[in-house]
């Protein structure tokens, strides 16, 4: 063969063998640790994925990929410092898909687990709907991570419309949350419409490929051995995320013999519980009803709630019902709205500072001292209910999404709206 067939041929193949790729979706951060972290993005043809970082935009020089060629993204950085900013490109062995060095592309890591340092948590549920509430209730959020961005955010469950195909997810978070979802790790948990297209006992489709989640304690806590339902430590905060839609949901089955093990192990300041169906509320959903959503709501408050208040839960959080309740600080209601009784009220006040006091409980993890659960469906639309379940000091049938800042023995939270509204407050301290 001579030598100008043989260039035209290689010219030719050229394409196909080494076209530069596209970026299509992220890059996203996933299990993040003190000090490790996971990038994900989705390019048009396969390649080889790189990450190049540093801990200041002149120095981002480290180089890590993942082996082979792929579409489907997923390198972890190792050996990074706790608590320490890095910035980062991603790209390929043609291609770098961002020049500028800046925060919009960086990444603080956790502090060593059990520090006690501020952290800011945002949280969001039943947000994928892909319509105007859902970015003004974005919009309020970033006006205040302009101020002080987030450490790690919570997604509650129907978290893409109408019924959790990779599209869905596609349109409506990576399309609506890119800048979030590149500066700081994201934690999902499973909702029915997520479920349409997901299968927990296989740990297949849409959500489960997409989402990168611990499933041997990497990020803290017990191992799981599933990505269903797992823990994780930030600071001196320990989360667990349960599975209320696709797994058993008995109270001796294998979600629930975890969550005992896992709790008896947490040494952390403050315990976070989520789960997609709430134990309390009479919203679009009615949690008094067990034909309602096949008895979840009902399963979670008689199976896991027990189990969550004797391990010391301060704080539990839900979607389903598309509103917004947040309940007196209970412990013990674990039949229906009309059992509650007034031994089961561990503080009747409105947590407000500035109204009758905080809820106060004593520090560290101590059994049965009360706890605020709160529904936080409305991230992307409202749409009512009786809201009167007796256990919540309030109801709103309102768009928003939560902001939490803990720090050292004190936790606030804030309801904001989709104009910029604070609808709630509370604060629960430790002392």
């Amino acid at each position: 063969m001579n030598r100008g067939l043989l260039l035209i041929l290689v010219w030719l193949a050229w394409p196909a063998a080494f076209a530069a790729d596209r970026l299509l979706r992220g890059p996203y951060l996933q299990l993040p640790s003190s000090n490790s972290m996971v990038l994900r993005w989705r390019t048009d043809v396969e390649s080889r994925g790189y990450v190049w970082y540093g801990t200041t935009p002149s120095t981002v020089t480290n180089r890590t990929s993942h082996a082979g060629r792929l579409t489907e993204h997923v390198v972890q950085l190792l050996k990074l410092k706790p608590a320490t900013r890095y910035f980062y490109r991603v790209g390929s062995e043609t291609n770098r898909f961002h020049t500028e060095i800046s925060e919009d592309f960086s990444f603080v890591t956790p502090p060593v687990a059990g520090t006690m340092k501020p952290v800011r948590v945002w949280a969001i549920g039943d947000a994928g709907t892909g319509t105007t509430n859902q970015t003004n209730v974005r919009n309020t959020f970033y006006t205040l991570y302009r101020e002080r961005p987030c450490d790690l955010w919570l997604m509650l469950g129907d978290n893409a419309y109408p019924e959790g195909t990779d599209n869905s997810f596609q349109r409506t978070v990576f399309e609506v949350y890119g800048r979030v979802l590149r500066q700081a790790p994201v934690w999902p948990t499973l909702g029915n419409h997520d479920a349409l297209h997901a299968d927990s006992p296989t740990l297949s489709g849409a959500y489960y490929d997409i989402f990168t989640l611990p499933t041997l304690g990497q990020c803290g806590g017990v191992a799981s051995g599933t990505e269903a339902y797992y823990s994780f430590d930030h600071a001196n905060i320990h989360f667990v995320c349960l599975d209320s839609e696709d797994t058993d949901r008995s109270p001796d089955g294998a979600m629930a013999r975890w969550l005992r093990a896992d709790l008896a192990d947490n040494t952390r300041d403050w315990l976070v519980a989520y789960f997609h169906h709430p134990p309390y509320s009479k919203g679009s959903h009615d949690s008094d009803k067990d034909s309602d959503s096949g008895a979840r709501l009902g399963e979670m408050r008689r199976n896991f709630v027990p189990i969550l208040e004797a391990g010391g839960v301060d704080l539990v959080l839900s979607g389903h019902s598309h509103v917004y309740e947040r309940s007196l600080f209970v412990d013990g209601h674990y039949g229906t709205s009309t059992n509650l009784a007034a031994h089961m009220i561990v503080d009747a006040r409105s947590g407000r500072v500035d109204l009758d006091g905080p809820y106060t409980k004593p520090a560290g993890m101590v059994p049965h001292k009360g706890a605020v659960y709160v529904v936080a469906g409305s991230s992307g639309q409202s749409s009512g209910g009786k809201l009167n379940h007796p256990v919540h000091w309030l109801s709103l049938n309102k768009l928003g999404s939560l902001v939490l800042d803990f720090d050292g023995p004190e936790l606030n939270v804030r309801f904001m709206g989709d104009a910029g509204q604070m609808r709630d407050y509370f604060t629960i301290r430790k002392k």
